[in-house]
């Protein structure tokens, strides 16, 4: 069953799209571990840190909105409006 949930949960999404900004987060992440063994100042280090926090929630925005338009359209769709919302209401709790 978990199998069946996440190919439904995932065939919406814009994979390439959203493995590109993850490897530029991780990227940005390894910047901020340089940044901490150099000792850079700590009000550099937040600024960066408060910048990989809204690229992360943009990643997230990115993955509701494809979660929106394929798989709660698809749900719904397919006459299984309860279990769309639940999920739908569950993702929407976890991510706000």
């Amino acid at each position: 069953m978990w199998r069946k949930e996440v190919e439904f949960m995932t065939h919406c999404q814009d994979v390439k799209a959203v493995c590109d900004r993850l490897s530029r987060l991780e990227g940005h992440i390894r910047g901020i571990k340089k940044m901490v063994e150099e000792r850079k100042p700590c009000e550099d280090i937040l600024v960066q840190i408060a910048a990989i926090e809204s690229a992360m929630h943009k990643v997230g925005q990115i993955i509701l909105e494809d979660h929106l338009s394929g798989c709660v359209i698809d749900g719904i769709k397919e006459g299984k409006e309860e279990e769309t919302l639940r999920k739908l209401k569950s993702a929407l709790d976890k991510f706000i």
